[in-house]
């Protein structure tokens, strides 16, 4: 007989035949769908609307760039995370959700958006919408900035199909009668310049409306694609786009230095195994399916969509039009008062200090670096990066700082995905201005936020140190939300220099008894946790669990957090995208509540709360509940010590998130989600509005 598992699942729930697990692929294009609902909502203004439009067609490209190229390849392999019969079912589901969310997009960008920008004075207008001076104006554009660029390529055995790089914009025309040398070449490939604008804002003096117009490259092309062809005449012709797998690969164990293999492979992502083509909706069915034969791409893989093949180029037209009323209030973040104007190492000394981004300002952790650079007293400054950006003041610093003598070492993961080329760039000038540049541990990618800098004081080394949730990206700690600690905590700050030689020296780290670090320790204390809270509940008094992520896949967790339901544990978890957890399920998961929030800004914090006998454990982290960041990556989890910042963690990461009546989606037992709209006689409640109102004046408890 064996041994029952006291922390399995409850096998009510297992005998029942349902699934413990939800499907990560389907829960992804779940979140995309909750996306397109902001395009839809008339309280969003419209060229915001437009934007996340163009959000959600960028996750469709991600998506079967990396999730359906990576099961494909699975596939090809008689399946590893599934099997075979399995895999081709998961496809098709998948298939059939991606046509059904692609439809929806062009349908919303078509019925809605477009025609309400119309009304509102900006114009996107197509050949046949353009008035006689326009046209002859894009007449000249074309010759003048257009044509020079483009290379027509008739198919024949001396000119075979070009290589078409990842997600560009190409045409397949086809062709009557005979070429200049009298052969019958009935087909040719275009390839629309990557250098020109897609979105081109046409003179006002020509406008008959008083308003904006705009057209984009593709319609000026197919304005004008007969003149490429002289003698010819163009039978068919159709705009496409193929997506390709965009994961690099190198093989970790033979290569001896991964920056020089990964610029090797950089050039090789633009043209991986072809996963999915886009055409023009009226695009013919044999070029569809000589396209199809070309890409070696299943038919289910096809999208003929109602407007250009690239959705997220729409972007430039939000970027143009300069209308402040069709956009969201422009938001400036807070500058923390406790820092203006003072000595940060000083302050620091008496307090932590925590940070609420975007509401409140990434500047402090610039100038804590920045400072830390041009202090003499400074010593060493070390750091991970995993996202930057192409411009960072903040590298910029860690460069100055290496000039200027000082011990500088930067952990840069280079294989961060799309991210590759720009840490790259910053290794090899960090490298020349003589800091100490490592890749992390190979086969792990270090996605750990961690800044720490050495200063000499009195005669003592004093540490100081910065722990987040977040990327050091000056774009993004704009656009996303996460929380980061600036702390002279010593006990604190002496664990992540641990954690630093750690990674320099591939050493097995010491013993931490404040930080969990993955692959080592995180998912143990993570789990160790849970089921502490479930001891707790079985002892009769109150447990509750509240976490914040944006994915939850780990089956380990998931099955820990199902035994604490049963035990009676209160969870209430806020998953921004992929959730494989199943809520309220009897016997399994009755005590189990899941939300996501989708707003203006993309919630990014990872923030877990555990009640453990009033003493309100509250850890964050750089890592997600996902088996990737638990054992394939190089993670932290950090604890809050100060009771007054636990608590502005608690009334501002959680809590605001509970009480959400306008961006919250709670999922069911099936694996819908389900808009959560104000009850009779409640008032609205948006926490991303509650924070960017009261951030920066005293901590407001939103209640639950």
């Amino acid at each position: 007989m064996h041994k029952k598992d006291k922390h399995a699942p409850p096998c009510s729930a297992a005998d029942s035949g349902i699934s413990l697990y939800l499907n990560r692929e389907l829960s992804q294009l779940a979140f995309n769908r909750r996306v397109l609902a902001q395009a839809e909502d008339p309280r969003i203004p419209l060229l915001e609307r437009l934007r996340y439009l163009c959000i959600a067609s960028s996750n469709i490209d991600e998506f079967f760039e990396v999730r359906i190229a990576s099961l494909l390849a699975q596939s090809r392999l008689d399946g590893d995370l599934y099997e075979p019969p399995a895999l081709a079912a998961v496809l098709e589901r998948a298939s059939v959700e991606c046509h059904e969310i692609v439809e929806r997009q062009y349908s919303i960008l078509n019925q809605h958006v477009l025609p309400e920008l119309a009304a509102a004075g900006i114009y996107l207008l197509r050949h046949q919408d353009r008035n006689e001076a326009q046209r002859a104006w894009v007449k000249a554009f074309f010759e003048r900035e257009v044509r020079p660029l483009l290379t027509p390529i008739g198919l024949d055995p001396a000119h075979p199909f070009p290589q078409v790089v990842n997600k560009s914009l190409n045409f397949i025309v086809e062709l009557s009668g005979k070429d200049a040398f009298g052969r019958g070449t009935a087909i040719a490939i275009l390839k629309a310049p990557r250098v020109l604008p897609r979105v081109i804002r046409l003179p006002d003096a020509l406008s008959a409306n008083k308003g904006i117009e705009f057209c984009l490259l593709s319609s000026v092309i197919h304005a004008h694609v007969a003149e490429l062809f002289t003698g010819r005449e163009v039978l068919a012709y159709s705009q496409f786009r193929v997506t390709r797998n965009s994961d690099l690969w190198v093989d970790e164990e033979e290569v001896k230095n991964l920056r020089q293999a990964l610029q090797g492979e950089l050039q090789s992502r633009q043209f991986g195994v072809a996963v999915r083509l886009e055409v023009a909706v009226n695009c013919t069915p044999h070029l569809s399916q000589f396209l199809l034969d070309q890409f070696s791409i299943n038919k289910n893989r096809l999208y003929a969509v109602d407007g250009p093949v690239n959705m997220v180029r729409l972007s430039e037209l939000i970027e143009h039009a300069d209308q402040p009323a069709l956009r969201f209030p422009p938001f400036s973040p807070k500058f923390p008062p406790q820092l203006a104007n003072t000595d940060m190492f000083a302050v620091l000394k008496k307090q932590d200090v925590l940070l609420h981004h975007p509401f409140q300002s990434f500047q402090p952790v610039v100038e804590f670096i920045r400072g830390a650079a041009n202090d003499p007293s400074v010593v060493a400054i070390k750091q991970t990066i995993y996202r930057t950006g192409m411009n960072s003041d903040l590298m910029e610093s860690l460069i100055t700082a290496a000039l200027r003598g000082k011990e500088v070492t930067v952990i840069v993961e280079l294989m961060a995905r799309f991210d590759e080329e720009a840490n790259i760039n910053w290794a090899d000038r960090l490298e020349r201005a003589g800091a100490q540049v490592v890749y992390g541990v190979v086969g792990l990618k270090t996605h750990a936020k961690l800044a720490l800098v050495i200063r000499r004081e009195e005669g003592q080394l004093c540490y100081y140190a910065h722990l987040g949730t977040g990327n050091y990206h000056p774009t993004t700690t704009k656009l996303y939300t996460d929380f980061g600690l600036l702390t002279a905590n010593r006990a604190l700050a002496l664990e992540v220099n641990e954690v630093f030689i750690h990674l320099t020296s591939l050493t097995k780290p010491k013993t931490l008894h404040h930080l969990w670090l993955a692959p080592f320790a995180l998912q143990k204390e993570f789990v160790r946790a849970i089921r502490n809270e479930a001891k707790i509940a079985r002892e009769g008094r109150p447990a509750r669990i509240i976490a914040k992520m944006n994915a939850l896949l780990d089956e380990s967790v998931i099955r820990a957090l199902y035994a604490a339901s049963a035990d009676g544990v209160k969870i209430e978890l806020i998953v921004r995208g992929a959730c494989a957890l199943r809520p309220g399920v009897p016997g399994l998961s009755d005590n189990i509540r899941v939300r996501s929030i989708v707003g203006r800004f993309l919630e990014h914090s990872r923030i877990y709360y555990f009640r453990n006998d009033l003493a309100h454990d509250v850890y964050l982290s750089s890592a997600d509940w996902m088996n990737r960041n638990l054992f394939r990556r190089i993670e932290i989890a950090f604890p809050i010590f100060d009771r007054a910042l636990k608590k502005r963690i608690i009334n501002e990461g959680l809590n605001p998130y509970l009480k959400d009546n306008q961006n919250a989606w709670e999922l069911d037992a099936a694996g819908h989600y389900r808009r959560k709209a104000p009850r009779a006689r409640q008032a609205p409640f948006s926490a991303q509005q509650f924070l960017m109102t009261t951030l920066g004046s005293p901590p407001v408890d939103p209640g639950t």
